[in-house]
C-alpha cells in the first residue's frame, strides 16, 4: 500500500526556490483510492492514540484532519493563520526558516485534559506542528500524538517533535529535501 500510496505523490523540482524538491499531495488528494487508504492510516493511527480530537494546520492539515477526523468519529480543531477567525483567540508565534508566523485557535474548543492529535500533509523542519503543539497545550489539551502523510526526514522535523514528547508516525518518507 505505501508503496502505490508514495507513486501517487507529485515531486516538483525547484519550487519554490531552485535545489528544493517539493513534494506535491494534491495528485494524491485528487485520486479516490488512494485518498481514502491515506485518510483510513491516519483515522485508525488517531483512534488508536486515545485522542477525542483532531487538529489541523492551515491549509493542508485541513484537508487531510478533517476527513481523519470525520472517519475516525473525532472532533476536528482547525489551527490557523492570524485573524481567521471570529472570537478570542490564543496564538503563538514560531520561526521559519525566513522569518516568523503566528497560529491561533478558539481556546473554547478545547476541554482542559482533551487528548488531542496532531494530523498534517507534511512534517519537514518541524516548526508548524511544534508551534501548534505548545498552542494546544497552552490551551489545556493532552498532546501526545502526530500524524503525517509524507516525512521529509533529512530536515529532522520528526526528530524535533520527538524531543518534545511527541510520538510521531508518517504514511511514507522522502530523502532529501
Amino acid at each position: 500500500m505505501t508503496c502505490d500510496l508514495k507513486s501517487l505523490i507529485r515531486t516538483v523540482p525547484d519550487f519554490p526556490v531552485p535545489g528544493v524538491l517539493f513534494r506535491d499531495v494534491t495528485t494524491l488528494i485528487s485520486h479516490p483510492t488512494g485518498f481514502a487508504a491515506a485518510i483510513d492510516h491516519l483515522a485508525t493511527r488517531a483512534q488508536a492514540s486515545g485522542a477525542t480530537l483532531i487538529a489541523g494546520m492551515e491549509a493542508r492539515g485541513f484537508i487531510f484532519g478533517a476527513a481523519a477526523a470525520a472517519r475516525a468519529q473525532l472532533g476536528f480543531l482547525p489551527v490557523r493563520k492570524p485573524g481567521k477567525l471570529p472570537v478570542p483567540t490564543l496564538g503563538v508565534d514560531y520561526d521559519l526558516e525566513y522569518g516568523t508566523d503566528r497560529l491561533e485557535i478558539d481556546p473554547t474548543a478545547i476541554a482542559p485534559g482533551q487528548r488531542v492529535a496532531i494530523v498534517d500533509d507534511l512534517i519537514a523542519t518541524g516548526g508548524t506542528a511544534l508551534a501548534a503543539a505548545q498552542l494546544l497545550r497552552e490551551a489545556g489539551a493532552v498532546v501526545t500524538h502526530a500524524f503525517f502523510v509524507i516525512d521529509l526526514p533529512d530536515l529532522a522535523g520528526a526528530q524535533r517533535l520527538r524531543n518534545a514528547g511527541l510520538v510521531v508516525d508518517a504514511l511514507m518518507d522522502f530523502p532529501g529535501h
